[in-house]
């Protein structure tokens, strides 16, 4: 069976990358599974545990760490976010598309780990742009605020990690750069070589 894609949403926080993927999900030829992340934050009002993010304590979550069962973890102003790691390899295994949206530096370990992914940075138009958003949130305190604009300066500097980047000025117009970036990773050589290798031996 034809092993399925591991594609890697990732970016500053503040710059939309939850919104993004929502809108995606939404495309009728979109049929990726959303791998959940786990986080140790509050929820936000709107968001649900188990859809949005799994939330657990920081106990449970160090727990998760020492058995060894995150892909990638980090801790972000005050809180871990991470990956489970069986659900990723199962999925991949079992021919379905992943989609993982995560924070700058869970994608740097992810991508370590499993290289052949499609490794995409979500960048806004400019830091202007960013703080104006994560002030529009209405969720949390300027000095929060702040903290997150000086995370994003160093993140953007990781950009060269990574495979893709897509400015996300129009949410339609981001979908439609990450859906075409899927197409294109669908004809990497490497992804469609063992199907040419097993005809071969067939013959």
């Amino acid at each position: 069976m034809k092993r399925g894609v591991l594609i890697v949403l990732s970016g500053p926080s503040g710059v939309g990358k939850g919104t993004v993927r929502k809108a995606l999900f939404e495309e009728a030829d979109i049929d990726f599974q959303y791998s959940i992340s786990m986080t140790t934050r509050q929820p936000r009002e709107g968001e649900v545990d188990g859809e949005d993010y799994f939330f657990v304590t920081r106990e449970e979550f160090e727990a998760r760490i020492e058995q060894g069962e995150m892909l990638e973890y980090a801790e972000y102003v005050g809180n871990y976010y991470g990956t489970p790691k069986s659900y990723i390899d199962a999925t991949l295994a079992a021919g379905k598309d992943v989609l993982l949206e995560i924070e700058v530096q869970g994608a740097v370990q992810v991508k370590e780990k499993m290289p052949e992914g499609a490794y995409i940075f979500l960048t806004p138009p400019d830091l202007k742009a960013l703080k104006d958003r994560l002030i529009g949130r209405g969720t949390e305190s300027m000095e929060v605020i702040n903290n997150r604009v000086n995370a994003a300066k160093a993140e953007i500097g990781m950009m060269q990690r990574y495979d893709y980047a897509v400015v996300n000025d129009q949410v339609p117009a981001a979908v439609q750069r990450i859906k075409d970036i899927i197409k294109v990773e669908r004809l990497r050589v490497e992804r469609v070589v063992p199907e040419y290798i097993a005809m071969i031996e067939e013959l």
